[in-house]
């Protein structure tokens, strides 16, 4: 069943989220190949086809597939992922997953041992946006790039 496409509806919400997006992959100081891990992993938990298609293309631009692929376990090949990225990846767990983990008091300080505070809050709206992204993504089942 086709669904609504969100942004012909809701320009200016397009727009507003859409100006997030430009916030967090142009004017922070966050390595843009640590910004698509981000949102590829958001979107993992979040199960978003559209943006999982899209962020793993991203990242297949500046990382080998043998990590992209094993970025769902992460934690299990720590020797893969930096000490940033590894904290970088658990807050995005915890923010993602806030609910249940109420954004605990050890990733937190993972997190902010690794980024400097205003790194820290550019990695909690890259998360936030990535969030919003996917829960319009997913229910609204924007395409994928991906063929048969």
């Amino acid at each position: 069943m086709s669904r609504l496409n969100w942004t012909e509806f809701a320009p200016d919400g397009a727009k507003a989220l859409f100006g997030v997006h430009h916030y967090v992959t142009s004017e922070t100081n966050l390595p843009e190949e640590l910004v698509h891990l981000v949102f590829l992993r958001v979107s993992q938990i979040n199960g978003c086809a559209h943006c999982i298609d899209m962020h793993t293309r991203d990242l297949l631009k500046t990382m080998a597939i043998d990590k992209v692929a094993l970025v769902p376990v992460w934690a299990e090949v720590p020797h893969l992922f930096s000490d940033q990225y590894r904290a970088a990846l658990a807050w995005a767990e915890e923010v993602t997953n806030v609910s249940t983990t109420h954004a605990s008091d050890e990733a937190y300080a993972a997190a902010a041992a690794a980024f400097m505070p205003k790194d820290l809050v550019d990695l909690t709206i890259t998360i936030a946006a990535m969030n919003a992204f996917n829960r319009l993504g997913a229910p609204f089942r924007l395409p994928v790039a991906a063929k048969a």
